[in-house]
């Protein structure tokens, strides 16, 4: 049985607490991705941030990128997985809490996330259809 660590996508970068949404977005477009953990001074995972939050929470409400920090938009602790925990149980946790991104976590340290592109890769595909429907039905 696939364990966390082993279906994730490593490498993840953080962007600090304290950088601005623009400092975010511009990690976004250089990485190619559509969120960042947002990690504090203490590298601990603090939340997740996606260039949807910079349009809805930021942009939309006419605040500037470059006065918000990343920080200011996590919404608390997000839903992890231990790395050692199983691919079904990430699944599992991905389905029942709605989420896209799953940061995965060694001890205290962020070493990955598994995505709905990972799951889409390494389970079998009523595991992933069933994902997708879970998040689609979210509000």
């Amino acid at each position: 049985m696939a364990t966390a660590r082993e279906i994730m996508t490593g490498g993840t970068e953080c962007v600090g607490e304290n950088e601005t949404l623009a400092d975010a977005a511009k990690k976004m477009v250089a990485l190619d991705v559509g969120a960042l953990p947002i990690c504090g001074e203490d590298n601990r995972l603090k939340g997740m941030l996606t260039d949807r939050d910079i349009v809805v929470k930021a942009i939309a409400e006419g605040k500037a990128p470059a006065d918000v920090k990343a920080g200011q938009l996590g919404e608390g602790k997000p839903v992890t997985i231990g790395a050692d925990d199983s691919a079904e149980e990430a699944l599992k946790t991905m389905t029942d809490h709605k989420v896209r991104r799953l940061p995965v976590i060694d001890g205290h340290d962020l070493i990955g996330i598994v995505s709905q592109a990972d799951v889409a890769t390494n389970l079998s595909d009523d595991q992933t259809g069933a994902l997708v429907e879970a998040i689609s039905a979210a509000p």
